[in-house]
């Protein structure tokens, strides 16, 4: 019977131990944009034209 008092002392100080490390990653921002990325290779790039001196246009892709 006292394995289990361990067992359930030990699964409790490991589940706050995982909640401290959540509000430490929520409060240094590593969750404040969770869709731009995921969707970023979905749209495409954007392009700017530029011209040179002999009147030729060049397409510059912006990353």
């Amino acid at each position: 019977m006292s394995v289990i008092y361990l067992l359930i002392s030990v699964s409790i100080f490991v589940a706050i131990c995982f909640f401290i490390a959540f509000i430490v990653a929520v409060k240094s921002g590593q969750y404040d944009d969770d869709y731009t990325p995921s969707v970023r290779i979905l749209f495409d790039d954007e392009t700017k034209i530029t011209s040179q001196n002999n009147n030729s246009l060049i397409e510059e892709k912006q990353v």
